[in-house]
This record gives C-alpha cells, structure tokens and sequence, in this order.
C-alpha cells in the first residue's frame, strides 16, 4: 500500500516495457544491471545524466576488501563493526567482507584494472582510516572510481542492455496489489525520449546514490538530490538512519562562502603518510586515537572542527611536502591536478583542508537480498541502508557494498520475480497532494542544513533547522490549498522538492536521536548512550497523514525483517514514546 503521495507531473506521454529497471548508473546500478541481463531478464537502467556521470567516477581512495597477505575477512568485519559504532548489522557486515574478495575479481574480469607491483604483479594495497591493514585496492593512483565506472559502462554496452540517459526518476508506479509496477521518468534533451514517460516492470533496483546536495558545500555531484530516498518514502517505503551522514575531513577548503560539489582529498593520503597540522604546524591527531590521522573519519572531522573553534580557524592543513613531485605525481594525480587549479601545489605547500557532506550512512532500509518494504522494490549503494556501515562508513567499504550487495538483487530477482515476459499492469497514479518547491529554494534548504544539521549539531540548531524546513514547505503548501498554485513541474523544481523531503527527515531524526554516535555528533548530548540509543530509528511518510513522518525507535540494534508484508504487525518496530508521534510533513 502505498502513501498516495506522488510529484506534480504529466501524465506519461510513452512507456516502454522490461523484467527489471535499474535507476543509477554507479558500481551498484550498472553491477545489478549486468548480473540481470546474464540472468536473462530484460534490463533497462535509467540515469539522470550520461552513464558516467555518477558518483563513482569520483571515488578516488578505492575499495576495501581482504586480498592481501595475512589480511582476512574477519579482520576486516571488526574493523567496520568498530567505525560503525555499535550500529552496525554483523551479518550485513559479514556478508560484505566475506563476499567481497570475490566480488571484487569479478569486477577485474569484466575488465576493471587496478595498480599492481611491478616486482610481484599483485594488487598494490593502501590504508585508510580505520583499517589497521592495507586493503585498499586502488586505479590510476587516485581515480579508482573512474576505472570502476569505465570498466563497467563498457560492459554495459557490449551486452547491448538498454539505457535511457538524462532521464530523473519520479515516482514508483503499483499495481492493484501494491507491488512494483514500474517508475514514471523525465527524459531531459538528449535523452532516447522526450518529456515524461514510463518504464513498467515488476522489480525495481533503485541505485541513485547519495543526497549530498542537501548541503551547501559536499563532495557529491550535483546529480545527488535524494531523489531514490525521496521516491521510496513517497512509495511507502521505510528509510533508516538518515542522521548518519559522513563528513569527509579533508576536503580541499576553497572559502567559507565555496558551495556545491567542493574537491576531495583523499583518505589514502594520509593512509600514504601525510599529516594533519593546524597553522603551527603542530600534529593535532596525535593522542586523539591510537591511529592518529588515520582514525575513523568521524573522529577525524570532530578533531579538526574542535581545533578549527580553539584556534578561531576556518580550516586546518594536511601536510603532504615529504612526498615529493614524483610520489604526488604517480600516486595521487587527479589531487594534485585539483588542487593546482586552485593555486595550491601540495609539493611545496600544506593543504587547507575542512570537513564537508560526503557520504549517507543511512537510506532506503533493505535486507540481505536488497528488498525494501515494498514488494518489488529493491535499492543498493548509498540510496540504501543495508545495515552495513552502522553509524559511520569505514572508509572505502562504499564501492565493495555496491558490488556485493548488486549481486545478491540479481539473484533474488532470478529466482523471484516474475518470469521473464511477465505482463506487468500498473495503476493509474493517484493526484498528487506534495507541492513543488521554486527551484530558488535548493539553496535556502541547502543553508538551512549547513547552519543547523551540519557536523556540529545540537537540539537548538536542530530545531531551528526544523522551524526553517517546514516555513519553506508551509509556503508552497498555502500557495497550492489557497490559491491553486505550485512551481511549474520540472527537473529544478522535483529536485528542490526530493531535497526538502529528505532533508525533514535527516533533521527530525536527528533530532530524536539525543546523543553522540559515529558521525552523528550533539554538543548537546556529548556522550554514546547505548542503554537508550543503541537501536536504530526507522522512517515513513504516514498513510492517513499524507504531511506526517511516522518514527519508529527499534527495541534492539538488530533491524525488524523488511519481507514479505511491510504492513503485517511482526514487521514494524514497535512504537517508543514520544518517537513514535507523526510529525508534520
């Protein structure tokens, strides 16, 4: 059953018919597309820009997995059981570490090509925060995710599976039953048609990626809108943990007025041994955590902006010169380049660096096998929450949970979905009630965050934040039940509107949650609380409140099952005072 919520839009003006229709074109998407189409199904991936254009093409550090010597799998479960932070699902996580050396030599044999030694020929290994081995597989030096993306569009096209590109994903389409029928979706200029169209097929693998954009200044493309988190709430969905997002430390500081997709610096330099000093040059990671810079990346970033409030700072500095030219230039190429055209050249001079939105822990709730609470509807990457990376990513676990994760849909959708050639009817969508925000309100949703739900939280900047989110979607809401009006529907004005979706409810859960856990921080609430917090809180839009979020605070850290039937008593969390009250929508 779904919410009844849909975006102001057209009717679709064509469809077009498949087993299975993938959303995103990152290592999630395009690997779930892949292991569909050799499965036999017919395949169709949506994109909202080119098919390289996601976030992968920019992960720079790598992917984790055990492939060195003397590392195993093991090793590496506790080390993300650490960085999550008592969050973290075990056995999402062992299904992650133990699957994904595998994984990761199937991503090589369809043609991915990673640096190795040129004595021993075997996989070149660095570290990140929070590994205490070299497991980090990496291409190019420092464009890992470009190599991934390339590898994997070109599989794409030689297996001939069907593409719309430039297209942005509306809404999910049902049928009489409530499953997944399909997805309604604009087709912008160049793309394969023109305005808004369908796509209908029983299962849907939504891949969309993060929702960087929410605040003004992130590592994300401009592309990550929420818009996958956004369409599952309106479906009827439960999303989990949204006040789990990761701020990078060390993003390459361009003013404190710099918004928008901001250059990353990555962790790997500093698992290559560069170090965090404040503008004395003093060492301000050491004594802080046992790895020093290499600490989990949530206490990194609190380190630097509690040096950053000592000192009157507006950044701090990663110091790097010890490298020298030929190191930077062979290991760290697309850095260094970056940071060059900014007039900064890391051979000779520290970084300014500071912490910026970078990754979302939390996001559409799954199982083991990629199903969400709607039957049907499946997500992986960063657009879910598998429960692998708990309150805090371990670094590079991203990329690995994208691959294996991918790979697990695939097989649930070979032997689950509908057969191959199955009809697929969906409904006519109901009226939409949400309306469209002026596309001028992105950035105001964009400050609102940065000010009030950014790396420093606490109840007063939380609520602030709140009173500003529901004053811009009081707004709209009185110009469309007074005078009949809302923003005319396009893709500026469904993306402003996905971002404030997503955006009341990353603050309302953060909000909730009064403690400090991973990189969820309240100066408020300074220690982890694990005799009330160590649970997990799950979000939907309310069924018969059509503006309400409804938050669930589960009874232990383990997740509720999300299938078969969302709906069935046994698979929603029992309520917890005063979590559980809807809040206005």
């Amino acid at each position: 059953m779904t919410t009844g919520i849909r975006l102001h839009a057209p009717a679709p003006g064509w469809a077009i018919a498949a087993d299975v229709v993938v959303v995103g074109s990152g290592v999630a998407g395009l690997t779930a597309a892949l292991r569909c189409a050799a499965a036999g199904r017919k395949t169709v991936v949506v994109t909202k820009a080119r098919l390289d254009d996601g976030s992968t093409r920019w992960a720079q550090g790598g992917i984790a997995a055990a492939l060195g010597e003397g590392d195993t799998p093991g090793q590496h479960l506790d080390d993300t059981l650490v960085a999550g932070a008592g969050l973290c699902d075990e056995e999402a996580v062992r299904t992650l570490v133990t699957e994904g050396p595998d994984a990761v030599r199937r991503l090589i044999a369809t043609g991915a090509v990673f640096d190795t030694s040129a004595a021993t020929g075997e996989i070149e290994l660095t570290r990140e925060g929070g590994h205490h081995r070299r497991r980090i597989a990496h291409a190019g030096g420092d464009a890992t995710g470009a190599e991934i993306s390339r590898a994997l569009v070109e599989a794409v096209h030689a297996s001939r599976i069907e593409t719309v590109e430039n297209a942005l994903v509306l809404d999910l389409l049902t049928d009489a039953e409530g499953r997944t029928a399909g997805v309604t979706l604009h087709v912008m200029g160049e793309g394969q048609h023109d305005g808004v169209g369908a796509v209908h097929a029983p299962a849907v693998i939504l891949a969309t990626g993060g929702m960087g954009q929410v605040f003004s200044a992130t590592t994300n493309p401009s592309v990550s809108t929420g818009d996958g988190v956004a369409l599952a709430l309106r479906a009827g969905a439960e999303v989990s943990d949204l006040e789990f997002v990761q701020f990078h430390p060390t993003v390459l500081f361009l003013g404190p007025d710099a918004e928008g997709q901001q250059p990353l610096v990555s962790e790997a330099v500093r698992g290559e041994g560069a170090h965090l000093v404040d503008a004395d040059g003093v060492r301000f990671m050491l004594g802080q955590h046992e790895l020093a810079e290499l600490a989990p990346r949530d206490i990194v970033a609190k380190a630097i902006m509690r040096r950053m409030r000592e000192q009157g700072a507006r950044h701090m500095y990663l110091d790097a010169r010890h490298f020298g030219a030929e190191m930077w230039e062979h290991r760290f190429p697309t850095i260094l380049a970056a940071c060059r055209s900014h007039g900064i050249d890391p051979v000779t001079e520290p970084i300014p660096v500071s912490p910026a939105a970078h990754y979302a822990s939390g996001g559409v709730r799954t199982d083991l096998r990629g199903r969400t609470t709607v039957p049907g509807l499946y997500a992986c990457g960063e657009v879910a929450c598998t429960g692998v990376h708990g309150a805090n990513r371990l670094a590079s676990n991203s990329l690995l949970e994208g691959l294996v994760f991918a790979e697990r849909i695939a097989e649930d959708i070979a032997e689950n979905s509908p057969a191959a050639g199955a009809p697929c009817v969906p409904c006519a969508p109901e009226p939409s009630t949400v309306p469209l925000l002026g596309p001028e309100t992105r950035i105001e949703i964009q400050q609102v965050m940065s000010g009030g739900a950014g790396v420093l939280r606490s109840a007063g900047s939380l609520r602030h934040a709140a009173e500003g989110l529901e004053a811009l979607y009081l707004s709209a809401l009185n110009d469309l039940e007074t005078h009949g009006k809302t923003a005319e529907p396009g893709v500026d004005t469904w993306e402003a509107t996905n971002l404030l979706c997503v955006a009341r409810v990353l603050v309302a859960a953060a909000l909730e949650r009064e403690e400090t856990r991973g990189c969820h921080w309240r100066e408020d609430r300074p220690g982890r609380d694990d005799a009330n917090w160590h649970r997990h809180l799950v979000v939907r839009l309310s069924r018969s409140e059509k503006r309400a979020l409804v938050i669930h605070r589960t009874d232990t850290a383990a997740f509720p099952p999300t299938w078969p039937d969302p709906a069935a008593p046994s698979t929603v969390p029992s309520p917890v005072p005063p979590a559980a009250r809807p809040q206005e929508q």
